[in-house]
């Protein structure tokens, strides 16, 4: 194995599940995410060799799924109303606590689904750790904006989820 497809391979350990939560922020629907999943880590290992570390790598592979989602919503948006939102399975043991974990996720799910795009992008950015100044290599903007973004993000979030209760 060379050195491209050992960096590849601890790449999709390390943020296989973050960049599928990432596409899973983008569309609705399981098929729609798995082919976004799969066309991002396509256009990953197409990208490696020319990876010159201006940033940090995983800066550099949010990049390119941001740019990917991107464009995959692009092509969608027409359709994206009529999608499902699917919901991500708990894999805790006990049924009871099962069922409260997955209703709380699918009720912060959709929560999120609805707030704009742009604070959807810094919030699920977040919620994968990276950091205000990685947020605004992927995304392309400020550092305050990034700010200002997950802040308004958090108040109307904390809003949604206050109306539910």
């Amino acid at each position: 194995m060379d050195a491209r497809e050992q960096i590849f391979q601890q790449l999709i350990e390390d943020c296989g599940g973050g960049i599928a939560r990432l596409a899973g922020s983008y569309v609705r629907n399981q098929a729609e995410r798995e082919d976004l999943v799969q066309e991002i880590w396509l256009a990953i290992w197409r990208a490696l060799p020319g990876f010159r570390g201006d940033s940090s790598l995983r800066t550099f592979i949010y990049r390119i799924a941001h740019n990917r989602s991107v464009t995959q919503l692009t092509r969608r948006r027409d359709s994206e109303d009529s999608d499902v939102l699917e919901t991500v399975a708990d894999e805790r043991p006990g049924p009871e606590a099962q069922l409260v974990h997955s209703r709380d996720a699918e009720r912060l799910m959709h929560a999120v689904s609805l707030l704009p795009l742009g604070m959807r992008q810094v919030l699920t950015l977040r919620f994968e750790g990276l950091s205000y100044s990685e947020i605004s290599e992927v995304l392309g903007i400020s550092e305050s904006n990034v700010a200002v973004r997950l802040n308004r993000a958090r108040e109307r979030l904390n809003a949604k989820l206050s109306e539910a209760v």
